[in-house]
């Protein structure tokens, strides 16, 4: 199954700033930077991947979901929320 692009973007534009993100962590490691706050940068990364997985999974299920006329059965967002509540 191929993930409807539509939804993709924002899954994109997450992992794009986790990237960063990471970048900013290597960066921090670099210089030397203070443990607590390169640990914390680190979450950041963390939960930013987190989302975009839980978004992935989220986009997958739905398109298994929807009924042969189109209607959608399942609300994505909702979905998203019980991913990230179980986390």
């Amino acid at each position: 199954m191929e993930l409807d692009p539509n939804e993709m973007g924002k899954v994109i534009n997450r992992l794009k700033r986790a990237q960063g993100q990471l970048a900013g962590v290597v960066r921090m490691l670099e210089e030397g930077r203070d443990c607590e706050d390169v640990v914390m940068q680190l979450s950041a990364v963390s939960r930013a991947l987190d989302k975009a997985g839980f978004a992935i999974i989220a986009t997958g299920m739905k398109q298994c979901l929807i009924e042969s006329d189109g209607k959608e059965t399942l609300d994505v967002q909702k979905l998203e929320k019980m991913f990230l509540s179980l986390a």
